[in-house]
């Protein structure tokens, strides 16, 4: 997974996709299969990258609901006890949105469908599918997913006795090759708005 958000847990930030950010550049891991979530900024990453990423609906990020697009404090002002419920139980839901732990669900389906073998899936994603997918993979409970933070780098190997996680890229060219282990999902998180990938998730 390539993450096409900034990870930003301001009071200020936007709920869902967000503003564009700039165009992006980064080393990008070895693949055979280039996957995207259906949202703008997912788009716009893929191009900025020149990877042509098939859109899948599945891979779409956590859905806010009637709170999508608005900045945090806006929301916090409007409905504060709504709001303060949603950041703290797994699940509760935005009006009209999705819980988190459904979204983890979700997610999480996902990844049990992708196609056994040994050739590398990159997918370009919002940053809330990022920590979906880590909370399915390390098996951690739904309400961890507000407290990790996403790495820049990321591969997620699914062997015979689960998924395992790296949070540093295997030494590789960046032209397409198969990966050492069936089931691997690479996951190289890129902030929208810094042109560089920055390995420890900071400029």
């Amino acid at each position: 997974m390539l993450c096409a958000t900034a990870a930003d847990g301001g009071h200020d930030r936007i709920l869902g996709e967000g503003a564009p950010g700039a165009p992006v550049t980064a080393a990008v891991p070895p693949y055979a299969l280039a996957l995207r979530g259906p949202s703008a900024r997912c788009a716009r990453t893929a191009e900025a990258l020149g990877i042509d990423a098939a859109p899948r609906h599945a891979l779409r990020g956590l859905d806010h609901g009637a709170w999508e697009g608005r900045p945090l404090a806006d929301v916090a002002a409007e409905d504060p006890h709504g709001l303060s419920v949603w950041l703290t139980d797994p699940d509760a839901a935005p009006p009209a949105g999705e819980s988190v732990r459904r979204f983890c669900r979700r997610t999480a389906d996902w990844l049990t469908v992708l196609p056994a073998g040994p050739e590398p899936v990159l997918a370009i994603v919002e940053e809330s599918v990022v920590r979906a997918a880590l909370v399915h993979a390390l098996a951690l409970p739904a309400r961890a997913f507000r407290y990790l933070d996403v790495p820049s780098v990321l591969t997620l190997t699914l062997r015979d006795d689960g998924w395992s996680a790296r949070l540093a890229p295997p030494a590789a060219p960046r032209h397409r090759r198969p990966a050492d282990g069936p089931g691997t999902v690479a996951v190289p998180t890129l902030p929208a708005t810094r042109r560089h990938l920055c390995l420890t998730g900071r400029p």
